[in-house]
């Protein structure tokens, strides 16, 4: 008796397994197969991109190449999954990829130059390294610090938080200014004094400020140049080299320390200003009514 049950119940089941979804040419049987295809393409996917950043890392590559050639892998493996998909559920994959390599080309002759181009300078920006994840860079007009390069796009996250994704036909195609990449930068501060006071004192004051800087380098040495005579001042400026990471801190401190410095010492520090003189133009009105009277008696 339990196995005529057990044969019932296997009967329901191969039944229910082998109907046909209403309104497609697919068993549910097939739909299963297709499901688990899909769950497992995806969990592969994760697994081999995961495998092949490991295996990348070991050659030392730059992060920002390893991102890159990642993401490419994941997005071609997604792809291959999807149509295995497709084909387990009896769909002419064949007839649909040529279909779609046929949308492609029409896309591309209408105007799928620029996702081609972007492409193509992701793989230089990758392989050449202009920019490197972490670094701050002036690209395109936009200042930030690299966050990503995608396969379309470069990330920049700016000081303040922002995040700016440029195209990477404008990353390749623009000057780029990299803040980082060297070991050391110059920093250099503006200041102006008055024509009354000494010019030697003032530029004493600045080295001294300068070379009594822990993060300043002793070489180079600091310097102080006179770089213009303006209206109401003489304009130096303060030239300073310290390492890369210390940049902000010593051009902020020089800027403070030689307003100080200078208040401190009596070097006058000028700021534009306007004088208006008012006449007494009283009595020229009086002459101006009194003709203008005479005039209208006259006619």
């Amino acid at each position: 008796m339990g196995d005529g049950i057990s044969n019932g119940i296997d009967g329901i089941s191969n039944g229910i397994i082998e109907q046909m979804i209403p309104y497609t040419d697919i068993t549910v049987s097939r739909l299963i197969f297709a499901i688990i295809v899909l769950i497992g393409g995806f969990i592969s996917v994760k697994f081999l991109v995961y495998i092949f950043r490991k295996g990348i890392q070991k050659t030392k590559l730059p992060d920002l190449t390893t991102q890159f050639l990642a993401h490419f892998l994941s997005i071609l493996l997604y792809v291959i999954v999807i149509l295995a998909f497709l084909k387990s559920l009896s769909f002419d994959v064949d007839s649909f990829v040529v279909g779609l390599s046929a949308i492609i080309g029409l896309v591309l002759g209408l105007g799928m130059q620029d996702t081609l181009t972007n492409l193509s300078a992701g793989v230089w920006v990758a392989a050449i390294r202009p920019i490197d994840m972490g670094e701050m860079v002036i690209v395109n007009g936009q200042t930030g610090k690299v966050k990503a390069v995608g396969i379309m796009s470069t990330e920049l996250l700016t000081p303040d938080n922002q995040l700016i994704t440029i195209p990477n036909k404008l990353v390749w195609g623009s000057s780029i200014v990299n803040m980082t990449r060297m070991p050391t930068r110059r920093a250099s501060v503006d200041v102006g004094i008055s024509y009354s006071s000494d010019i030697e004192i003032a530029i004493m004051i600045a080295l001294d400020l300068m070379k009594g800087h822990p993060l300043v380098l002793p070489d180079p040495e600091p310097a102080v140049v006179t770089t213009e005579l303006a209206n109401s001042s003489v304009n130096l400026q303060l030239r300073a080299w310290t390492k890369t990471g210390d940049f902000a801190a010593v051009k902020n401190n020089l800027t403070a320390g030689i307003f100080e410095a200078y208040r401190r010492e009596g070097i006058e520090i000028p700021f534009p200003q306007m004088d208006v003189h008012v006449k007494e133009i009283k009595k020229e009105i009086k002459e101006i009514q009194a003709k203008s009277i005479g005039i209208k008696a006259f006619e």
